[in-house]
């Protein structure tokens, strides 16, 4: 994407109500919205997160899937969620929200216990060792979404990396954590939620072409 192309979607995020941009200090200091989404969705309804959403295909498709739930895509990528965030207006997805922010500090931007399910779709599975600390489903990161979910909160994991989906396996074992159902290859073993196989993000259908098998975990960490 050229630079102007992506100067251009920087300013129309700007101008999105569905676009939330806070920066690294408000979000420290004291995000807005902690503990208050309900007063942005004007709702009290459940809340789903998609984090590293890219262009948001997970969230928009959830939100059309599940009217009674407010969904939230999580990205540090505002050229690719700019896609996403205007989608879901041009479709009038009330229950829609992007905020571009650093993962890391999720649990800066939500209360404890206000995140009743939260999604993880192909994120890069940063395979060397060094990486680990950047992958999405360390330790580390577990327990902030432990911290953010309800109790019982489902979380899922859709990836095309077979090794990201053995090592949160093991881990979720060796951690006690509830495994609710695991899939390998979910477009030919039969099983897997609908909202597994009738959504499929612009990555996704990249390695469908190539062949590659999709895995995906449900599980519960509270």
């Amino acid at each position: 994407m050229g630079s102007k192309n992506k100067l251009k979607r920087f300013s129309e995020n700007e101008t999105f109500s569905n676009v939330i941009q806070p920066t690294r200090d408000e979000v420290i200091k004291g995000f807005f919205l902690k503990g208050k989404w309900a007063s942005h969705f004007k709702n009290e309804n459940p809340i789903v997160l998609e984090l590293g959403c890219g262009k948001g295909e997970y969230t928009v498709g959830l939100a059309k899937q599940n009217r009674d739930k407010n969904h939230i895509g999580v990205d540090i990528k505002g050229a690719r969620l700019w896609r996403g965030a205007k989608t879901a207006l041009a479709e009038n997805l009330e229950n829609v929200a992007f905020l571009r922010t650093q993962i890391e500090l999720i649990d800066l931007m939500f209360v404890k216990g206000e995140i009743s399910e939260i999604w993880i779709t192909f994120p890069d599975p940063q395979i060397k060792y060094k990486r680990t600390k950047h992958r999405l489903t360390n330790p580390q990161f577990l327990e902030k979404y432990k911290h953010i979910l309800k109790p019982g909160g489902l979380m899922h994991l859709k990836t095309d990396s077979e090794y990201l989906h053995g090592y949160t396996l093991g881990l979720l074992q060796g951690m006690g954590a509830k495994v609710l159902y695991a899939n390998h290859d979910v477009y030919r073993n039969e099983g897997s939620p609908k909202e597994v196989l009738e959504i499929q993000t612009f990555y996704e259908n990249q390695y469908l072409e190539k062949g590659k098998p999709i895995t995906y975990i449900q599980f519960r960490i509270t």
